[in-house]
């Protein structure tokens, strides 16, 4: 089958299409053949090999696994004989490394795709829309009626964001830049402000919550629209330091914010059904849709992957299967 690899770690041109051999299947898994896929920030670290800490677990000179991203949605080819909850023939989406091939075999993370989305429109939720529904409901502990602010609302955690926390019954306010502006009032947010225009740090409103996608302040600045028992999730940084990445931005967070009484929290998401099953719910319900900046073909990939490491993405990058 052909898939999208990498045997060494740097810029988007180390991303070739190759032959590489299908995943086998086990009783527990299910075969997918991939229809469409998307890309996150998560798989661009993985290719570039950044930050350096990190090689630790994905090899310190080479990948020690050549695959490349995440987020799928196509047809069910085949399932293992434990497998119940989808059959062949399904349509479904869901989250599995080695999702920018033909084919890709997962366990858990996988799902039925409503009737109401595209191919491509499911293959921009699992990665994005989990970590904005666990950085909200889980991290954020955000109840009805409270106030979250979303720093950075486009991109796809972003987007996703701004529409679950309406969801969960938030008041949300969504920062963004000028390009993103009328699309954020689009998806639901009660307020928007474009940083180019006012610094929504000097402003009069308190938040409950603030989820961080883009990390561009500092504890100083955030500690000012936080109330005092406040939650600050981050789920996004600057690409920071070559050695720690975006952990270094996370640590001075941290400390800062040490004896405030806000709490501060930084998070990977877990990938899981539940969850697929619980932004299901609210895509049926037409209270989650999924968008999409742009599409590229599985063999421009590298070109999928510069344009999400320039950071301008209105929302999901998504890239067609073969």
């Amino acid at each position: 089958m052909k898939a999208v690899v990498h045997e060494r770690y740097g810029s988007p041109d180390v991303l070739e299409v190759r032959e590489v051999e299908q995943p086998e299947l086990a009783d527990d898994l299910v075969l997918v053949r991939v229809h469409a896929a998307s890309v996150n920030p998560a798989d661009w670290y993985g290719v570039s090999g950044r930050p350096w800490v990190a090689r630790a677990m994905t090899g310190l000179r080479r990948p020690k696994n050549g695959s490349v991203g995440t987020d799928f949605a196509g047809i069910v080819e085949a399932a293992g004989r434990d497998v119940t909850h989808v059959q062949p023939g399904d349509e479904v989406y869901g989250a599995r490394s080695g999702a920018l091939a033909e084919y890709v075999c997962v366990r858990d993370a996988i799902v039925r795709k409503p009737p109401n989305v595209t191919f491509e429109e499911a293959a921009a939720v699992p990665v994005a829309a989990i970590t904005a529904l666990q950085g909200l409901r889980d991290k954020g502990k955000l109840e009805q009626g409270q106030r979250v602010l979303i720093n950075g609302a486009s991109g796809g955690v972003g987007t996703f964001a701004v529409q679950i926390a309406k969801a969960l019954g938030a008041e949300v306010t969504a920062v963004c830049s000028t390009g993103n502006v009328e699309q954020a009032r689009a998806l639901g947010a009660d307020q928007v402000i474009d940083y180019t225009q006012e610094d929504f740090t000097r402003g009069g409103a308190r938040y409950d919550v603030l989820l961080d996608v883009t990390g561009t302040r500092s504890w100083g600045d955030y500690r000012r629209v936080l109330k005092p028992n406040a939650r600050h999730v981050i789920v996004g940084a600057p690409k920071g330091t070559r050695l720690l990445g975006p952990l270094s931005h996370v640590i001075k967070l941290r400390l800062g914010s040490i004896g405030s009484g806000r709490k501060v929290s930084f998070f990977v998401a877990k990938l899981n059904r539940a969850d697929l099953e619980v932004l299901n719910e609210l895509i049926e319900a037409g209270k989650v849709t999924p968008a999409i900046d742009r599409q590229y073909d599985l063999s421009e990939a590298a070109d999928a992957f510069r344009y999400l490491g320039e950071g301008h993405a209105k929302a999901k990058i998504g890239v067609r299967g073969s």
